[in-house]
């Protein structure tokens, strides 16, 4: 049986999904934009807030890993359609929560609970906009999904600087609600529909390691994306305490950097999409957006004595070689047959979130041996390294036909 895929790039689902990742975008990124502040009102020292920042956006991270695997077996088990409603009602009421917390550790674990909601809004909304799209549009869909949905960092800037930071979690969590009421008009896809009634294997996780050109493809679609999390996680998020270290005079400001960023990722994410329609391939495009990374990285670090100004726009650089995250995200659900695709599109993004910690722990480890600045560099060396021998290994999915299984 044959399922067409003919909505429209401005149909309801992507816009839907286009607003539900918007306000995704708007609760994973208002940590990084409000930590200095929210972490200085419950009494912590400087040094406090670097490490305590560190430990937080790590357990909000590792809460995104294991939620990315609960809805994204959901989503292929029980539909596209039950992961975005499950998932934003979870990371609302945990931003709700987050804004009553008295101490750092109540703190790491409403970031937690608000990371297993938030992990399942993007994955589940890039597979439901991938197969009801035709592939010939399917790309520049879920870049305007992601280009449109990552202005939510921008939103999350503006309302950290005019409201308290509870204040500002509050919002978030309403904001959340509201979109419930969106998700009502949106439909379910057709090609879920065909197995609902079928004996296939759906959203079986375990499938991505007993098969080995399977479990290469995962492992691959992983690995491709780990430049953006160092680039945002480490570089941005902690840009207050890079401009120290470079001496430069003003103080940062890691939410105007961070803002900066996610505009220029939201540019990205729009042409990388365009370009990979222009080049009929999604890995050129990769590459060329992985040079532009490499050039914002190496200019990063030549920073010293600079000033504000050249950190915001080096951020801005940062931000728009790694906006590749929608291509990033619809090659993994490209790669799947549809009984595994909303696992893999809402696991992978989330083993990449997820691997932040482990990044973390690499760049803290090497300044036992190098001075910070080095052992930032380092890392990202070695970050850029794996993900460009991951994606020449990785195959092309452009304009491929997604009516498919895993057997």
């Amino acid at each position: 049986m044959q399922v067409k895929n003919n909505s429209t790039l401005l149909s309801i689902p992507v816009v839907v999904a286009a607003l539900g990742y918007f306000v995704d975008i708007y609760d994973l990124l208002l940590f990084s934009i409000v930590r200095v502040g929210s972490l200085q009102s419950l009494g912590l020292s400087d040094i406090m807030i670097r490490d305590q920042g560190l430990a937080i956006i790590g357990h909000q991270m590792l809460g995104l890993l294991i939620g990315g695997i609960i809805w994204g077996i959901m989503g292929d088990k029980k539909g596209r359609l039950s992961v975005l409603f499950g998932s934003i009602l979870l990371y609302s009421l945990a931003n709700l929560a987050n804004g009553f917390v008295q101490t750092a550790q109540q703190y790491s674990i409403a970031r937690f609970i608000a990371g297993i909601g938030l992990a399942g809004e993007l994955g589940a909304g890039i597979t439901l906009v991938s197969e009801l799209i035709a592939k010939e549009k399917r790309g520049i869909a879920t870049s305007l999904v992601a280009g449109i949905g990552l202005t939510g960092a921008v939103l999350a800037y503006f309302i950290a600087k005019n409201f308290d930071w509870r204040v500002c979690y509050f919002i978030g969590g309403g904001l959340g609600l509201l979109l419930l009421l969106l998700r009502v008009s949106v439909f379910e896809s057709g090609l879920f529909k065909q197995l609902q009634n079928s004996d296939v294997r759906r959203g079986n996780f375990l499938m991505f390691f007993t098969n080995a050109a399977r479990f290469k493809k995962y492992i691959l679609s992983i690995l491709i994306g780990l430049p953006t999390w160092y680039a945002i996680g480490i570089l941005v998020s902690f840009s207050r305490e890079f401009g120290k270290s470079f001496g430069i005079a003003e103080e940062i400001n890691p939410g105007k950097a961070v803002m900066f960023a996610y505009v220029a990722i939201s540019i990205g994410d729009v042409l990388i999409g365009l370009l990979s329609q222009w080049l009929k391939s999604r890995k050129k495009a990769l590459f060329i957006f992985y040079g532009i990374t490499v050039v914002a990285i190496f200019l990063f670090f030549n920073l010293h004595h600079s000033s504000a100004s050249k950190m915001y726009a080096v951020c801005a650089l940062l931000g728009f070689g790694t906006g590749f995250w929608a291509i990033f995200v619809t090659m993994a659900a490209e790669h799947f047959g549809t009984n595994l695709r909303a696992t893999a599109a809402t696991t992978i993004p989330n083993m990449v979130r997820g691997s932040l910690p482990l990044i973390t722990l690499l760049f803290q480890w090497l300044q036992h041996f190098q001075s910070y600045l080095n052992a930032a560099a380092t890392t990202g060396f070695l970050v850029m390294l794996i993900a460009i021998i991951a994606a020449f290994f990785t195959e092309e999915t452009f304009g491929k036909d997604l009516n498919f299984l895993e057997n």
